[in-house]
């Protein structure tokens, strides 16, 4: 296993700062990347690196050293998270078992220790982290160079991405955790919490906007069919009164 630490350790973290433990999953190389951080606050390198598995290893045997390592980094730098990449569909069916493997692992790893875990799809990490989720692999990890004032890129790019996961996390699920936390605080004695009531009513207005969209399209149907019936039967009339 190959890293290289940078920021404090755990009980050197300041404030509210999260540290968040991104996995790039794989059989044959696994990235992995600790970001500490939260939105609008500047990001810290922890540690970034990658698990390696021999090819022609057993699966098995290759799982379970995948297992002995994570671990070791769940105790090391002991993250409040673990953020993996969900699978998506490949042409490639073996590499997409490997890959779903992998992160089922990574999963197991911090549902043991009671780390919540987030799926994250490629798209949400590129978007996240470059604003675009069409964006390519060089331009990831340029933003992640950038955001983390890091000199060289992070070699290879299965680094990278353990790197753009854990601070699409920070970024995404962070902020979503932090207003799930706002909302159960503001709620006493069972009345609806103001962000509950505002999102009612969001929701409400949303739904009513529909609702009258609705009532407009299907009034602006009935009127479009009963003009086009209404000259269908006067062209019916007028080629009868010529015949």
């Amino acid at each position: 296993m190959a890293g290289v630490s940078i920021a404090p350790t755990y009980g050197e973290r300041s404030g509210r700062s999260l540290r968040v433990l991104g996995v790039d999953p794989g059989l044959t190389r696994c990235g992995l990347g600790v970001v500490e951080g939260a939105p609008g606050r500047a990001l810290s390198l922890v540690e970034v690196g990658v698990i390696r598995t021999p090819p022609d290893a057993e699966v098995g045997a290759r799982l379970l050293a995948l297992e002995e390592q994570i671990e070791v980094w769940l105790t090391a730098h002991r993250p409040d998270a673990v953020a993996v990449e969900r699978v998506f569909s490949q042409r490639n069916v073996r590499t997409v078992m490997g890959t779903a493997q992998a992160g089922a692992v990574a999963i197991v790893c911090a549902a043991r220790r009671g780390l919540p875990v987030a799926l994250h799809t490629p798209s949400e990490v590129k978007a996240a982290v470059t604003g675009s989720g069409r964006a390519d692999k060089p331009q990831v990890t340029a933003m992640v160079m950038r955001l983390l004032r890091l000199t060289d890129p992070p070699r290879p790019a299965d680094a990278a991405d353990a790197l753009a996961l854990a601070i699409c996390h920070l970024w995404r699920g962070g902020a979503r955790s932090r207003l799930e936390a706002a909302a159960a605080g503001a709620t006493g004695s069972g009345a609806p919490s103001r962000l509950e009531a505002a999102a009612g009513g969001v929701a409400g207005r949303a739904a009513r906007s529909r609702l009258e969209a609705a009532v407009a399209s299907a009034a602006s149907t009935r009127a479009s069919t009963r003009a086009s019936t209404r000259a269908a039967a006067q062209a019916t009339t007028n080629l009868g009164r010529r015949q």
